[in-house]
């Protein structure tokens, strides 16, 4: 295992010479009268977003925050079979001695930048609460972290990488916390390393499979019970997901190739993929132009380019089509209206361990960006004292 390198984000300016020069070029297509949302990003937010990119946007001031707010490192981690890459994370630890080691995974279009709200109120030390030293990696192919070189980068693979990190921080046992991909990776992980390493887990994602014949008195259950107006909220949401919103699954699933090539040399077809994602995946979450662009930048200017960050949906497509058995570690779920699948707790319930549940009647996909306070609420709950994850990590309760 590699020593740790300290890490500071410094983009080339010639860098920025080619994107101003995209920007500048940049073609759109005509839209339809009064279409809004329905056909996809609007023609004016994307014009004024793009003009705004080219001019007046300042990254070099957003990257400046960043390295002085994250503490970023990178290191070599191997890969049974794919060999080293160089991994780009963020650590910060709490003054607390004793603070829990928390593992913070994201998805995609996220990145490492979704830790950065939630950070100083997890890493606070306080009476009242518990406190965590945190990691946050970049999934490989995502920011600046080494792309896979070989095909069969699988869900295990990405468990593998998430894990020997956070062995090589000392941290031999700890808890985690994912969305999105980084939902289902840390739930391998929680099946594979579970009991020894990781002791618990919490998504703001939870899947859980849908109630079958093969446990007839909960099927049965299900049948007679009337759903209450959370669930049937959910499942409205699910639906929209699955019929009207699913469209870049299937592309990225089975063509990343494909596509790669636009997002890879069009800052401007980058910019409306992603940002229909940020605004129809979050509950009226008020996105700054600059805070949108930031997140697109980063994957502009990511170390493999955006068409990377694709090819995990291949890969990883027929784990999302059969979960496989549920971890049996406790698990702590928290549920937001506008998150991508909303199923009812109950069927949760029924395959996981689940210690903790907290339902919100606001947010959506990117809860640490749209809901900060509330999901560092629920992960100090459930490894507070009295809480059903206390102590859970060895010789860590989180207090002073």
């Amino acid at each position: 295992m590699s020593s740790e390198t300290p890490f500071q984000i410094d983009i080339p300016d010639e860098k920025f010479t080619i994107l101003r020069a995209k920007l500048e070029l940049a073609s759109f297509p005509n839209e339809l009268e009064d279409a809004g949302w329905k056909y996809g990003a609007p023609l004016a937010d994307i014009k004024r977003l793009t003009e705004r990119w080219k001019i007046g946007y300042d990254w070099r001031k957003y990257e400046k925050e960043i390295n002085e707010q994250l503490p970023m490192f990178t290191r070599d981690i191997d890969v049974d079979g794919f060999g080293a890459l160089n991994i780009h994370y963020v650590h910060k630890k709490s003054e607390t001695v004793d603070a829990i080691p928390l593992l913070f995974c994201h998805g995609w279009p996220g990145s490492f930048l979704e830790v950065g709200k939630i950070l100083p109120f997890l890493t606070s030390s306080a009476p009242e609460h518990p406190s965590f030293h945190v990691v946050a990696l970049s999934l490989p192919g995502f920011g600046f972290s080494e792309a896979p070189h070989k095909q069969g980068f699988a869900i295990d693979q990405y468990a593998e990488v998430a894990h020997k990190l956070m062995l090589a921080l000392g941290y031999n046992e700890y808890g985690t916390h994912g969305g999105d991909w980084g939902s289902l990776i840390t739930r391998r992980m929680a099946s594979v390393y579970g009991g020894r390493h990781l002791k618990a887990w919490h998504t703001n994602s939870p899947l859980a499979k849908p109630p079958s014949w093969r446990s007839p008195l909960f099927f049965l259950s299900f049948l007679l019970t009337p759903w209450s107006t959370e669930e049937k909220a959910g499942i409205e949401r699910t639906t929209w997901f699955h019929t009207k919103g699913q469209g870049y699954y299937n592309e990225q699933s089975t063509q990343p190739q494909t596509l790669g090539y636009s997002l890879a040399d069009s800052p401007v077809g980058l910019l409306a993929w992603i940002y229909e994602k940020l605004v129809l995946w979050t509950d009226n979450y008020n996105w700054s132009d600059d805070e949108v662009l930031t997140w697109i930048s980063l994957y502009w200017f990511s170390r493999d380019g955006p068409a990377a960050s694709l090819r995990i949906y291949f890969e990883l497509r027929s784990d999302c089509e059969d979960l496989g058995q549920s971890p049996t570690i406790p698990m702590g779920a928290s549920f937001f209206p506008k998150e991508l699948i909303v199923l009812p707790a109950a069927w949760l319930r029924k395959s996981h361990n689940v210690v903790f549940e907290s339902h919100h009647k606001t947010g959506g996909h990117f809860a640490a960006t749209e809901a900060p306070e509330q999901l560092v609420q629920d992960i100090r709950k459930m490894f507070a004292k009295g809480g059903p994850a206390f102590a859970i990590v060895p010789g860590r309760t989180g207090y002073a």
